[in-house]
């Protein structure tokens, strides 16, 4: 019965992790013998390769930047349809309908909305003489900077993601003994008493596992990013998995897949660096009980 499970973390779990081991200290294009190279990749890495740094740097502005929006949505979201009121059940469902779509098809979705010439939105603004409510120059080139690439890729992701979210913060919800809230109700606490002093700090544990996947799951994102950017304007909007996956499989140039090894490596660094500190600071909350 286990051979099955075995056999498959090994080929897509354990050899992958060993392959990347292999090769992060040779340079490998697929074609010919790898050249062993020592830690020149990694020093490339720390000292010689700005735009990785600058991915970095994407990845967590991606990452903050939707957390910020995207968990407190969730969370009032979750509050008013816990009430249970006529068509609560309708709106849940629509809500959470994003979330069970591809990743891919929500990029190529959005890239149309936005697009520069055709798209939805431009469209929309002409509809209305924009330009000459505002004056603002139409067609707008909505992925011409970085910053704005990385803004339309964080209201695609929470677009997506927000409803799963609700979700758990729901179950959350409804698991707080009822017994809690009558007794102070007979304390005379208000609303607000009761949400800061019994909704929120009972749903710690919840709130922890949602912000933990948010994080780690925004920094890991690449399909998103492949799908709707592309690392537009000029690869300014890449984010580490990206580049990682361009250094993998080559972009104008041969795959370097010693290199990418090596990117991987890093790159795990860092997540377990967030994760060890995020657990860390958030110690205390899991001890609410």
């Amino acid at each position: 019965m286990l051979l099955p499970s075995i056999a498959g973390l090994t080929l897509f779990v354990v050899y992958p992790i060993a392959w990347v081991f292999r090769y992060c200290m040779y340079r490998y294009t697929g074609f010919g013998q790898p050249i062993h190279v020592g830690l020149s990749n990694f020093v490339r890495i720390l000292t010689n390769d700005p735009k990785y740094w600058d991915t970095v740097l994407n990845s967590f502005i991606f990452a903050f930047g939707k957390l910020l929006v995207e968990l407190p949505l969730a969370f009032i979201l979750a509050y008013i349809l816990a009430r249970k009121f006529h068509g609560s059940s309708l709106f849940r469902t629509l809500f959470y309908l994003p979330s069970v779509l591809s990743v891919a098809i929500v990029g190529l979705v959005f890239s149309y909305i936005f697009a520069a010439y055709n798209g939805v939105v431009n469209e929309w603004l002409l509809s209305i003489n924009i330009k000459d409510l505002l004056g603002m120059s139409v067609p707008i080139s909505w992925f011409s900077t970085r910053s704005m690439a990385l803004l339309i890729s964080m209201i695609a992701s929470i677009w997506q993601n927000f409803g799963l979210n609700m979700l758990f913060f729901m179950t959350g919800l409804q698991s707080i003994p009822r017994d809690l809230y009558e007794a102070a109700d007979i304390d005379g606490a208000n609303g607000t008493q009761r949400l800061f002093r019994i909704t929120i700090p009972m749903l710690a544990p919840i709130t922890q596992m949602v912000v933990m996947n948010a994080i780690l799951g925004s920094l890991k994102i690449a399909d998103l990013i492949l799908t709707l950017t592309n690392g537009q304007p000029a690869g300014k909007s890449e984010v580490m998995m990206t580049y990682i996956y361009k250094q993998f499989f080559g972009r104008s140039t041969a795959a370097s897949y010693g290199y990418a090894s090596a990117l991987v490596i890093v790159t795990s660094v860092i997540l377990a660096i967030v994760a060890a500190v995020y657990l860390r600071t958030t110690k205390k909350a899991s001890r609410i009980y």
